[in-house]
């Protein structure tokens, strides 16, 4: 989350991890504070602009990264000079629109926000300018995942998930809660109402489902690239399940 950090910092950061780990860096910057407002205070002291100079303070970050960054008196180093790919990250049309205009490639956070994933890469899409970076759009998608070996043990390990937006949509943040066999108790229809609306991205099911539902997302949206989120409370079924993912798409 840019507006949290210096740019400077961020630049000396990651070139530090691109020197440590050559090809291997990405960086993926976004415009929300990325917690609450206290914390984004703590990180910020000043919350009242709410990311409106990310655009200034993206172009900082890139300047600093620019190899004619040694004529200037502040330089980041490491970092000066190095090819870090940078992604806008975004749930909204805000960054879609500014990846296009700079010929950024641009990754959506579908796994939350997935009533904007269309309109925001339409806008991407329709408004992309070719860069020194891109020649035409890339975009990657955000997408939680559950899978298990029946559909029955996937639905509940998506329940420490639906717990933690729970969780947050009543204020009272905290870490992942264990699975339960079923959310029926736990949650108003009103509260199930929002938390299954933000969510309802979410594929969740045994080996067959969740590859049908991949391919029908990916049929979807068109994207390049997929970003998996898997908030499973159990290690075991974490690593189980990407796993199944693995496999069902060819990656195994």
């Amino acid at each position: 989350m840019l507006p949290n950090h210096a740019p400077l910092v961020i630049a000396e950061q990651f070139g530090t991890l691109e020197a440590m780990y050559p090809g291997r860096i990405d960086l993926g910057l976004g415009r929300a504070p990325g917690s609450d407002q206290y914390t984004a205070m703590a990180l910020r002291g000043d919350v009242r602009n709410n990311g409106q100079d990310f655009p200034e303070q993206l172009a900082q970050l890139r300047s600093y990264l620019d190899a004619d960054s040694k004529h200037n008196r502040v330089r980041a180093i490491p970092g000066e000079g190095q090819d870090i790919p940078i992604w806008l990250l975004g749930s909204s049309g805000f960054s879609a629109a500014l990846s296009a205009q700079l010929g950024l490639p641009f990754s959506f956070a579908s796994h939350f926000s997935p009533e904007n994933t269309q309109p925001a890469l339409a806008r991407y899409r329709n408004n992309f300018q070719p860069s020194d970076v891109l020649d035409k759009p890339y975009v990657m998608v955000g997408i939680n995942v559950f899978a298990a070996d029946t559909t029955e043990e996937a639905q509940r390990i998506a329940t420490s998930y639906q717990q933690q937006f729970l969780n947050l949509i009543r204020n009272t943040p905290g870490q992942l809660a264990p699975p339960v066999d079923t959310m029926e108790g736990l949650w108003t229809e009103y509260e199930k109402a929002i938390v299954m609306k933000q969510l309802n991205a979410s594929i969740i099911g045994n080996p067959k489902e969740v590859k049908e539902q991949l391919q029908g997302f990916l049929n979807e949206t068109q994207a390049d690239e997929m970003i998996i989120n898997s908030a499973i409370y159990d290690q075991d079924a974490r690593l189980r399940s990407y796993e199944i993912i693995a496999e069902v798409t060819g990656m195994k």
